[in-house]
């Protein structure tokens, strides 16, 4: 009797047990190992833009040599929050509230921040430093200020016997004083640094280029109360303490190419009010800032209640915006505009 042959049996798929046992005798194929190190560049950047901390920043660009090079490759992102920089070399990182210190060097003593850029003064001029960066970069001394006129002079009168500035304080009164110092220092550009320099509350404009050996100073213009300067679109503009906002236009000197300020013009008319006191032991005084957000300029009026007759234990402190657009160019007319009241902070 002949046996039945049975045909051999088969997956669902066709295979055959000896093709299935060959196949199991084959290596599986592992997918390749994913490292972070190799984040795409466009990806670097979406994660660099939801961290608004510089803390946050720098831990990214700390994890690998990759991810540095993928943040300094990134030319769009949202400026971070700022950074609060104590005398003492101390910082912190908004919005967290740990102190921290820059590794490497101390940051004590600056007397002014630009930006990044620290101002430390020195006997032979001062100097710049960018913490993040540790980039440096020198500018002239204050006793070192080229004139113009060259051969201004200053102008006294007598007053009761006192002797007193003619018609009023300039360059020229307070050049040679031992308290001169610089009250607010701008970087416009690579080629340009401006500086508010003076005595006390009273100060004048300076310019120079980063590098050079002096600056120059328009000798005879009036020295204000400023109270801010700030490079806003271009162009340079100064706050006094009358809430006035003044514009700087700037030019080249034909001789040496160095900057210079060419003519200063009022764009907004302030309404100001100013310190005064009222009861028997209270003073109202403020303080003003100019700062850019959402591409408007701001003025910032800090006004502070503070005890008489010392004004070192401030009882209340409020902060009010006043803002313009700056739309409007000054040479479009001889009007003056106003601040306009946006809101109350805190």
């Amino acid at each position: 009797r002949a046996r039945q042959l049975r045909p051999p049996l088969r997956q669902r798929d066709g295979t055959g047990i000896s093709g299935l046992m060959a196949a199991e005798k084959k290596p599986h194929l592992q997918p390749p190992a994913l490292s972070w190190s190799s984040i795409p560049l466009e990806l670097a950047g979406l994660v660099l833009s939801l961290l608004p901390a510089h803390a946050d920043r720098a831990r990214f660009a700390a994890v690998c040599p990759q991810w540095r090079a993928a943040a300094r490759q990134q030319q769009r992102l949202p400026p971070p929050l700022p950074l609060i920089a104590l005398p003492d070399g101390t910082f912190y990182s908004l919005p967290y509230p740990t102190p921290f210190r820059f590794p490497g060097c101390g940051f004590a003593g600056y007397q002014s921040a630009c930006g990044s850029w620290l101002v430390f003064p020195r006997d032979d001029g001062c100097f710049l430093v960018d913490p993040f960066s540790r980039e440096t970069v020198t500018l002239p001394p204050l006793s070192s200020v080229r004139l113009r006129p060259p051969n201004a002079v200053a102008k006294w009168s007598y007053e009761h016997g006192a002797k007193v500035a003619d018609p009023y304080v300039t360059w020229m009164h307070m050049k040679d004083s031992d308290k001169l110092h610089i009250s607010k220092l701008v970087v416009c550009s690579p080629n340009l640094v401006a500086a508010l320099v003076g005595i006390g509350y009273t100060s004048q404009i300076l310019m120079c280029q980063p590098g050079a050996l002096s600056w120059s100073v328009r000798a005879y213009d009036r020295c204000k109360r400023f109270e801010d300067m700030s490079f806003y679109q271009g162009k340079l503009y100064a706050l006094t303490k009358g809430e006035n906002l003044l514009v700087v236009n700037i030019s080249d000197d034909h001789s040496t190419g160095d900057p210079q300020v060419s003519r200063i013009g009022q764009v907004i008319k302030g309404d100001p009010w100013f310190s005064y006191v009222f009861g028997t032991t209270t003073m109202l005084c403020k303080k003003l800032y100019l700062v850019e957000s959402c591409g408007a300029m701001l003025m910032v009026r800090r006004t502070i209640f503070c005890r008489v007759p010392t004004t070192v234990e401030p009882l209340l402190d409020q902060v009010r915006l006043r803002f313009s657009r700056l739309t409007l160019s000054i040479q479009d007319g001889s009007r003056c505009r106003r601040w306009g009241l946006t809101r109350c902070c805190f």
